[in-house]
């Protein structure tokens, strides 16, 4: 059995030598072949010099490959034609992974039963959270900072769609289901995603089981430039509108006037609040419930003008 780990990276060149250097340590059977794919998204900085230090560091263990095209969906797709692997394994580039990550996530997959796996994501230990900041609790907004990703200790089938950063497909499942839409996916200039969540809905949705395996852990990250109210909010607009274009429908006018009056509702609930963490949280929801707005007015907009579906999906199948 074959694995190849893709990992998409675009100008985190320090926190991309953190994560080549846990993936490096991996611990598998000697019956496994394995391999890092790393998918260079059109960066600047030095990350052909990390990779290629890698490279000759471990012969054969590390390939890189070059996708200009700015968007991580193109960058997945790119690496999943390019991959060796029957079973293949996603991981972000600002993550660091145990030793035992690869074989506990990937083990569940060599026999066909499960479509793919998922394990869990955690904030690096070290993060201190801003007095306005909560990483439990009601008013937790832990996911938008790190992906973080959780269910506990017990393995079980996934309900939901597992996040990307920390998720394994057998090969054969972009073959009959299609690659990463290249409409969602993060971008240089936007911080909308659901490409990783978008791919897991499908495979549910055909019948596809996927397994939670609580032991394959990795740890975000928490990025300086993050820790900020301005980029929380930006990033819940953004998620307010991914949320709408995932489903690839047109959200019904019963809806939209749903959101419009959580927003209309929620106003007033932010302002008045006094506990720091709840008012920060509440609005975050505000800004979530606004980008579900702007997406529905630029559906509206772009609607004369339709791209076919297959287009927005990526490219053919592999």
């Amino acid at each position: 059995m074959r694995v190849t780990t893709i990992l998409c990276t675009y100008n985190r060149c320090q926190s991309l030598a953190k994560a080549l250097d846990s993936l490096a340590v991996s611990i598998l059977p000697e019956n496994i072949e394995w391999e890092v794919l790393v998918v260079d998204n059109n960066s600047t900085d030095q990350t052909t010099a990390v990779v290629e230090g890698f490279r000759r560091r471990y012969p054969g263990r590390f390939r890189y490959l070059f996708e200009g095209r700015p968007g991580k969906s193109y960058a997945l797709n790119s690496g999943i034609r390019e991959a060796r692997g029957d079973v293949l394994a996603f991981v972000d580039d600002d993550e660091i992974v145990e030793q035992t990550w690869l074989q506990n996530l990937t083990s569940v997959l060599h026999d066909g039963q499960w479509a793919g796996s998922g394990g869990r994501i955690l904030p690096m230990k070290s993060f201190k959270p801003p007095h306005w900041l909560a990483l439990d609790g009601p008013y937790n907004l832990v996911g938008a900072l790190c992906a973080n990703s959780d269910l506990g200790d017990v393995p079980g089938d996934f309900k939901a769609p597992p996040l990307g950063g920390n998720v394994a497909f057998r090969r054969e499942m972009f073959n009959k289901y299609g690659l990463f839409r290249t409409d969602l996916g993060p971008f240089p200039d936007s911080k909308i995603g659901f490409e990783d969540t978008e791919f897991g809905r499908r495979l549910i949705a055909g019948g596809e089981r996927l397994r939670y395996v609580p032991s394959a852990v990795a740890y975000h990250e928490v990025h300086e430039s993050r820790v900020r109210k301005e980029w929380f909010l930006a990033w819940w607009f953004d998620f307010g509108q991914g949320s709408v274009r995932e489903t690839g429908k047109r959200l019904s006018a019963e809806k939209t006037l749903k959101v419009l009056a959580r927003i209309l509702l929620g106003i007033p609930q932010w302002v008045l609040t006094v506990d720091s963490q709840a008012r920060f949280y509440r609005k975050c929801q505000i800004w979530y419930e606004v980008g579900k707005i702007v997406e529905v007015y630029q559906q509206a907009r772009n609607r004369k003008r339709p791209r076919a579906q297959s287009e927005a999906w990526g490219e053919p199948r592999v």
